[in-house]
């Protein structure tokens, strides 16, 4: 899929995020995951997610909840 910016990862991940709300909560590893699936090895790792889900969470578009565990989801005014 050729390389990808941070930016790019990142609205993939709040794709995912938002296809995935009121279905399933996502952790951070399961986004890394799905995304390195999505994208691939070459042109994602797991840095670069780490730097895509903080990118989502200081923009304010998604959001930790703490339900039993960390989990990435869309802010309550979003819903």
């Amino acid at each position: 899929m050729g390389s990808m910016t941070v930016e790019q990862v990142a609205e993939a991940m709040y794709a995912l995020v938002k296809e995935c709300h009121g279905k399933r909560n996502l952790r951070a590893t399961d986004l890394t995951k799905a995304m390195i699936d999505k994208i691939g090895a070459e042109s994602c790792d797991k840095q670069m997610c780490k730097e895509a889900i903080r990118l989502l969470v200081d923009g304010g578009r998604c959001t930790y909840a703490y339900l039993g565990g960390s989990y990435i989801v869309l802010p309550p005014e979003t819903c």
